[in-house]
């Protein structure tokens, strides 16, 4: 996202999670906090003129447990995409060091299966093969290609970004 910032092309935010400390150190490190609220989703900004907000998650095992969305975030994805944002997921696999792109329209499939009484989970097999984010040079998550992929497909057009 630095990155992005520095060259032009998007300015992103981390959106911090509101906490109330409760004990601090003598360095006066927080040792011990409660959340205050529920907060959205973990980077909110605006990519290309286009509105973006995604949260970034970790799995260590091939399946992903819905439990680690909350029903909050995608209430939240689901309003920003009503006002023409592009709301999605970044997932890290970390025992395969693979990263991919879950456009929220994939995310909210999965969880309607869920509260369908489906699977409260989802697997790597179904999105690693349309989903994946292609590192580029010194970029950790280059997520710019997915993104355009993804608006041009709910504009119907082939748009690529520059």
């Amino acid at each position: 996202n630095e990155a992005y910032r520095l060259n032009g092309l998007g300015l992103i935010q981390k959106i911090p999670t509101p906490i109330t400390p409760v004990d601090m150190n003598r360095q006066r490190q927080i040792t011990l906090a409660y959340f205050e609220k529920k907060s959205t989703v973990d980077y909110i900004g605006t990519v290309q003129g286009i509105p973006v907000c995604f949260d970034a998650k970790e799995c260590a095992v091939s399946t992903f447990p819905l439990q680690n969305i909350h029903e909050h975030q995608i209430r939240f994805m689901r309003e920003f995409e009503a006002q023409q944002g592009i709301a999605f997921i970044i997932l890290y696999y970390t025992a395969k060091d693979e990263m991919y792109y879950i456009p929220f329209r994939e995310v909210d499939r999965i969880w309607r299966r869920m509260e369908a009484g489906g699977r409260k989970s989802f697997t790597y097999e179904e999105i690693k093969k349309d989903y994946p984010i292609r590192r580029k040079g010194e970029y950790l998550c280059h997520y710019l290609e997915p993104l355009a992929r993804d608006l041009s497909e709910r504009q119907g057009t082939s748009g690529k970004t520059t």
